[in-house]
Formats: C-alpha cells, structure tokens, sequence
C-alpha cells in the first residue's frame, strides 16, 4: 500500500488530511512539524510527502530542501495559504511536486496524491531498467530480506551523493549493488565505469587510474584519460580497493579531497566524480596492519553496505538458478530448459563459497555439457563438486565426447577470464576461484601461455 508522510502544525488539518487519505486508500503518518516529519522520514521513508509551507521553527521550503537532499525521487506536495501562490511557485522550482491551495477540495487532493504515487512508481521503473541496462540486461534477483535490505539502503544512500564501501566475499554482488546505487543516483544520466584494482599491475595502475600525459613513459605515445576523468560527472566503482599499492592510496586519498587527480607525467586536473569502492578484504585490519591508509579508509567508509553471502540468503539461490538458466539457454541457442526439483533442492544444500558467481558458472557448465534440455541431479553429480576446477567425466577415457566437450568449455571460460583480467595470472585465479599453480597448469595444458610467461 503506498505511504503518505503528512507534515503540519495544525492538528486539526492533519486529522483531516489522515481521514481524507486514508478513505482513499492510502497508509498515512503524520507529524507535528518539520523536525519530526524530517526524523519519519529517515526513519521509514515514504512514497509522497504533503507538508504546510508555513510552520515554525522550520518552515515547508526547509523541509523540501533536506527531503529533496535525501531522496529526489519522492514527490513533496506544498499547502499553501490563500495569497501565498508566489511562493507556492518558488516552491515548485525548487523542486516541489505540487502544491495545493487552502482550503482544498478532498477529491482533487486524493487525485493530486495518487498523480505523484504513479509519477514516483515510474521514476522507480526507469531506476531498474537503468540498473539492468548497466548489468548488460539483467535484472536484481533479491527475493530474501537480507538483500531487500540492501536493497533499501543502496536507494537511500543513491540520491545523497556520498562516497560508499560495499563489504562482502568475492562473487557475492558488490559490483551489482554499485551499478544499482549509480541507476538511482542523481548521476544517473551519466557514465558509470569500473575499475578493478585487483586486475592491474601496480607499474600500471597509476596510468590506468588517473591518466598519462604524452611520453610520459617508454610507450606513452599519445596522451590518455584515465578512468577518473572518463567518469567526470558520473560515478567512478573501484573494486578490490583494497588491492591498491600504498603511493596510489595516497593519491587516491587527495584525489577524494579536492577532486583533483593528477596524470602521470601530466598537470593536475578537477574532475567531478562520485566514488564508490568495494573490497572482499577486513579493511580496517588492513588499517591497522599497516597496509591501508587509516585516512583513506575513513574517506572511503563514509557509508558501508554489507552484502550477504549466498549462504546466508538461500531464499535467493532458486530464482538466481532459474534466472540463469533463461540467460544462458538463450545465450547458447537452447529452448526451454526444465530444471529438475532435485537439483534445485541440491542447490540449496550447497555452501557456494563463490557466492553469485560460482552458482552462475555452475549453470553455464551444466548448460554447456547438457544433451537436451533438461538439468537434472545426475548431470550436476557426473561432473563433479561445483568447487572444483576441473570436471569429472563418467568415462575417464580420453576419446569420451563429453569429457572433450567439458575440456572445451573449460578452455573457453579460463581464456575469457585470464585477457578480462588483463593476462593477470594472481587476478584469473582469484575470479575462478582456484589456486594460482593449478591455474598455470591450465593454462600450459591449454597452450593459453607457453614457458617463458609462468
């Protein structure tokens, strides 16, 4: 049921407004003044605020201004006094959604109300399908309440413009979530660009981060933006801060500070950039270690939202199979796949230490190695503990066509993985979730490197 946040100093207007909003349907609080209306508002959020202009000691313009700084997408309709249209429309371009005249007719304030309900739901709407645009068309799957919380608390912080750290093991979503806080963000219309601190070498991430200026270094034969001055205006998502050489923390820090970055071999230049970072590390053990910036962690921790792992949201891991499945049938040409009951429900007994991800790679293999379309128990057993990097096929023999065509598949995600990771050998490990040697062997059985680059 959609909510109303009703602001007014006058007892008697609010038990009307109470009355008028909750025959129309519509859950209802009301507050005595701005302060209070501003603390519900924090505190449970609302779907459509209706404040008086005129109240003291913080009148409905004040109100307007901090709602508007907390949330732009909630529409804040004006009660205004007969003569005060002057004001009234000050407050529309201030941001108000509306304002209604004393005294008002009930109809058209029901109307009026249930006009900014619809506007908010398709301001919402272009949110997700923004936030699906930015995951390449996929949408959020959040059926439990960890993630609804998360979810929550990513659109409260979007509109607000401040730095945040998302917490979490590897493959759990952060860079889902940062997507989601970008699409909801008042940078919305602008890039949103990723950069992955553990993918780069620490000679190049300098150059990669802030830019280089021509001949700065052997190679450097034209001057380059970094990934800071191609996110100007929008959102800039550091994964794997943690990951960063102590020099780069440092510049990084004063890049936060002044909005100044400075291009290697190049003049310092502003750029306007909201950054958002995500780590699977304990940063502040980091701090106190003495491998992370103390300054910089608290820059960066401004707000801290924890993802879940996929154990703990096992509500999750069917409608993300399911999900899956659609994507990748699609993907490989497939028809509708039927995923058997007992495979669901093995999914579910699983610990997925590779969260997302793992379950995601999971269904790309059974997918991959299926002979019709149907997933079942059997397949999932006959290749192997989904935590191990190789496949076991039910015929050793090296002329098994499944066996050939698993090897395949293996060759073609470790191939993907290793240039996503910029021929990374610690980074491609870290994203298939397999030790660093078992992967060079991979690699050498495969003829992806040959002697000289392990």
């Amino acid at each position: 049921m959609p909510r109303v946040l009703v602001i007014d100093d006058d007892s008697a207007l609010r038990f009307t407004l109470e009355a008028v909003l909750e025959d129309a349907g519509l859950e209802v609080e009301v507050q005595d003044g701005g302060e209070g209306g501003l603390a519900a508002f924090e505190a449970r959020g609302a779907d459509v605020v209706i404040t008086d202009l005129a109240m003291q000691p913080m009148d409905g313009m004040a109100v307007l201004e901090k709602m508007r700084a907390q949330d732009p997408s909630v529409p804040v309709m004006m009660l205004t006094a007969h003569g005060s249209e002057r004001v009234a429309v000050a407050a529309m371009k201030a941001g108000a959604f509306d304002y209604l005249p004393k005294p008002f007719d009930p109809e058209e304030l029901a109307l009026a109300v249930k006009r900014a309900i619809e506007t908010r739901s398709l301001r919402l709407q272009n949110a997700r399908l923004r936030t699906e645009t930015a995951l390449g068309g996929r949408p959020i799957i959040a059926t439990s309440g960890a993630m609804q919380r998360v979810l929550d608390l990513v659109a409260r912080v979007a509109p607000k413009d401040v730095t945040v750290l998302f917490l979490g093991e590897s493959g759990s979503g952060k860079d889902v979530m940062a997507a989601a806080l970008h699409a909801h963000s008042t940078r919305a219309d602008k890039s949103f660009v990723r950069f992955n601190a553990a993918a780069i070498p620490a000679e190049l991430a300098e150059a990669e981060l802030f830019g280089h200026a021509k001949g700065a270094f052997t190679g450097a034969i034209a001057a380059r933006q970094g990934w800071f001055q191609s996110a100007h205006g929008g959102t800039l998502f550091i994964d794997e801060v943690g990951e960063l050489p102590p020099a780069l923390q440092a510049k990084l820090l004063r890049a936060l500070q002044s909005g100044e970055v400075q291009p290697v071999g190049g003049r310092a230049e502003q750029v306007d950039v909201r950054v958002v970072a995500a780590t699977n590390r304990e940063l502040a053990a980091d701090v106190k270690a003495g491998r992370f910036r103390e300054d910089l962690f608290y820059r960066l921790d401004v707000v801290s939202i924890r993802v879940p792992p996929l154990r703990e949201r096992s509500e999750d891991i069917v409608p993300l199979a399911t999900s899956f499945v659609r994507t990748y049938a699609e993907r490989y040409g497939m028809g509708s796949v039927e995923i058997e009951p007992a495979l669901l429900e093995a999914f579910q007994k699983q610990s997925w230490p590779g969260n997302v991800r793992e379950l995601e790679n999971t269904i790309a293999r059974l997918l991959a190695v299926a002979a019709d379309d149907k997933l079942t128990l059997a397949l999932f057993r006959s290749l192997g503990s989904p935590h191990a990097a190789t496949f076991a096929s039910p015929d050793p023999g090296p002329s098994h066509p499944l066996r050939r065509r698993v090897e395949a598949f293996e060759r073609s995600i470790i191939a993907e993985q290793f240039e996503a990771a910029g021929k990374n050998q610690s980074e491609t490990a870290r994203r298939l979730g397999i030790s660093r040697p078992a992967l060079i062997e991979k690699l050498h059985k495969y003829g992806l490197v040959n002697g000289r680059d392990s």
